[in-house]
């Protein structure tokens, strides 16, 4: 993924540093100093990454910090406000309101995504119950009708545009009023790309702007551009009010430094992330979830809001039982496996845990673990409903390993070894045997204490090292009972 290597090397030198026996002005400047050129080689600003050193400095005073203080985790505390105050610039974006006509308009380089994304944006809201349409005001590029045509076909979404007609303003303004008699809410405008140097195509796109008077223009980034980010992203927000940004092909390789320069050119929040090619692989952007996954802290609630997404309502209290006996079956395997694939990448999912971060699975390996869980998936439905059912693991013998194989069409050693992850699976579940789960608003201190001490004999020892041991995991218990807490998202208390 996109930043996890910058992710990587911040965590790796706030780790060197943790390691430290002294902290004292050497150590803090060696850490500074592997973060700033992890942020330079990963295209950030030069500007940006002085100025963030130098406000970190000014925060962490060594010589005015009392014997008692806790150093590192002040240091730590620094580093993480600084990134995200790179990418937010304190103010929010426009939020369309539903049933009242917004126009959004579409800006962004050549080859951004841009035509992409604006259906991205209108399929989104169209499932929060928006009633998007999408106008193409963009002529200078052949195909460009075509290609949204297709796309808004596909997402079942009204569109707007014109094969004959070559002048954009007059298409952008035709499309927007024959929305706004058909009651749309979200009426997005997509223009033409364009670079910095093309005064032309940067006319045209003030014309649309002037025209068409939207209520929001969002600037499209590709997360690749590097180092020309702050320049293009200046020369935007120069011509047209830009009030948000989306960033593009964060699944890719790049180093993505430039989408924190981008954020600082326009003084304009990121909105979206756009994850994929496809239409739902794309995130609303939360400034302090994503650094925190960034630098491998995780982000429970984002967790937890997947999990309470992908387990039905019905299942929650039954799944909260089995999960509290310690009751582990091939059925309750195959369901969480479901549950997985429902929740979107792996990777994605798996950076929000603490101690995970996107350098832990790599975007190959990441395809090859979703295929082995649809693998055993098509295993487990040749299984009889005593077979998946069964907690005995003696049941699976010889006879039965050699069935399943051959109804699923696998081979014997496919099936042994998905007999071993259950196997697997089923000892850290049996840990969880006895874990008590509170009431939505009764995460007292001592059953946070009880949960904290349950959890840290779960979890490996190295995530455990990553959270800050003992103390780390029980404020993160702190967090979870009292922003949206674990027990409450499977069905613990009342609604």
């Amino acid at each position: 993924m996109v930043l996890a290597e910058l992710g990587g090397r911040i965590s790796r030198a706030i780790q060197h540093m943790s390691n430290a026996t002294i902290i004292d002005e050497k150590v803090l400047n060696e850490c500074l100093n592997e973060i700033t050129r992890a942020l330079l080689s990963s295209d950030v600003q030069f500007q940006l990454v002085r100025d963030m050193q130098k406000n970190i400095k000014a925060i962490v005073n060594l010589e005015d910090l009392a014997a008692g203080h806790n150093k590192r985790r002040i240091i730590q505390q620094a580093i993480f406000n600084e990134l995200c105050k790179m990418l937010d610039p304190g103010k929010p974006a426009f939020t369309p309101k539903k049933g009242k006509p917004s126009i959004i308009m579409f800006v962004g380089l050549q080859g951004s995504g841009k035509t992409t994304t604006c259906t991205k944006y209108a399929y989104y809201h169209q499932k929060k119950g928006w009633k998007p349409a999408l106008v193409c005001a963009d002529t200078f590029r052949a195909g460009a009708f075509d290609q949204l045509k297709q796309n808004a076909t596909k997402a079942k979404i009204p569109f707007y545009g014109s094969y004959t007609e070559s002048d954009p303003v007059k298409i952008a303004v035709e499309g927007v009023e024959t929305f706004k008699k058909e009651n749309c809410d979200l009426i997005i405008v997509d223009t033409s790309g364009r670079h910095k140097q093309e005064a032309a195509l940067f006319e045209e796109m003030r014309q649309v702007s002037e025209a068409t008077k939207p209520d929001l223009v969002i600037f499209v980034m590709d997360s690749s551009i590097g180092q020309a980010a702050f320049d293009q992203a200046q020369a935007f927000k120069q011509s047209v009010p830009v009030g948000a940004v989306i960033v593009t092909k964060m699944d890719g390789h790049a180093k993505g430094g430039g989408a924190l320069s981008a954020v600082a050119a326009t003084k304009s929040p990121v909105i979206f992330i756009g994850t994929g090619e496809h239409m739902d692989e794309f995130e609303v952007f939360d400034v302090k979830p994503f650094v925190s996954r960034l630098l491998g802290m995780g982000d429970w609630t984002g967790f937890m809001d997947k999990i309470h997404e992908v387990v039905p309502v019905d299942q929650q209290p039954e799944l909260l039982q089995k999960l509290s006996e310690g009751n582990f079956t091939l059925r309750i395997m195959y369901e969480q496996f479901q549950n997985i694939l429902k929740m979107g990448p792996i990777g994605q999912v798996f950076s929000m845990l603490p101690g995970f971060s996107a350098e832990l699975m790599p975007k190959g390996r990441e395809k090859e673990s979703q295929a082995k869980i649809k693998r055993y998936m098509t295993m487990m439905d040749s299984m009889t409903n005593e077979e998946l059912d069964s907690t005995n693991p003696k049941l699976m013998n010889e006879s039965r390993i050699m069935r399943i194989a051959r109804g699923s069409g696998r081979q014997v050693r496919e099936v042994m070894e998905m007999l071993e992850e259950y196997k697997r699976l089923a000892k850290i579940w049996s840990k969880m045997k006895g874990l008590k789960i509170p009431t939505r608003g009764d995460m007292n201190m001592r059953s946070r204490n009880m949960n904290a001490q349950h959890m840290s004999k779960i979890l490996p020892p190295q995530m455990l090292k990553q959270i800050g041991g003992m103390g780390g995991l029980q404020s993160l218990m702190k967090q979870m009972g009292s922003s949206k807490d674990m027990m409450g998202m499977f069905g613990g208390g009342d609604s």
